[in-house]
């Protein structure tokens, strides 16, 4: 069996509780951060900063507690200056999927999404912004600590870096690690 994350500091967490092989962690793809608006809206966001306009009244991101992609809005928000002013904005999804929906019903303003997640929805909702992060939006993947069929996992592991696999990762979006 394998894990796979949406980021490296909860593949970090699992290496520290022992829950996975270490030496067979790999980053197997990358992707990017964006504003999502509903695909009726009129508003322009060029920067993060635009967000702070008073037609943002309500802005869906996913629980930095505990999403990957709430994590590292947070932080391009911080580094930004304007998490202050929008935290109070925020409806906080529980994954971000959950976001996405919020933003394509039009029940928030935007959103903040993957945009491997945003081309789901193309019809309903518009890429206003991709966002740049401190770092590198990458997903790990590695064979689980208790994997019954540990060199089967590794095989796919490895697998998943072809450039067949890598291939079929572009088509939806993604990028190389």
């Amino acid at each position: 069996m394998c894990f796979a994350s949406a980021d490296q500091e909860t593949m970090d967490k699992a290496e520290a509780q022992k829950l996975i092989a270490t030496q067979t962690r790999r980053n197997f793809v990358g992707n990017s951060l964006v504003v999502i608006l509903p695909s009726d809206s009129t508003a322009t966001v060029k920067t993060l900063g635009d967000l702070k306009q008073a037609g943002f009244k309500r802005i869906a991101i996913g629980n930095p507690a505990s999403v990957p992609v709430g994590r590292y809005t947070r932080e391009v928000l911080e580094a930004a200056g304007v998490w202050p002013v929008l935290e109070p904005r925020m409806i906080m999804a529980q994954n971000v999927r959950q976001s996405l929906d919020y933003v394509a019903r039009a029940e928030v303003d935007a959103g903040f999404v993957y945009g491997t997640d945003a081309a789901i929805q193309r019809d309903k909702v518009k890429v206003a912004l991709t966002v740049p992060t401190q770092k590198p939006i990458s997903y790990p993947v590695a064979v689980t600590a208790a994997a019954g069929n540990a060199a089967e996992a590794g095989q796919f592991v490895e697998f998943m870096l072809t450039p067949e696999a890598q291939a079929v990762f572009a088509k939806y979006g993604f990028t190389k690690p």
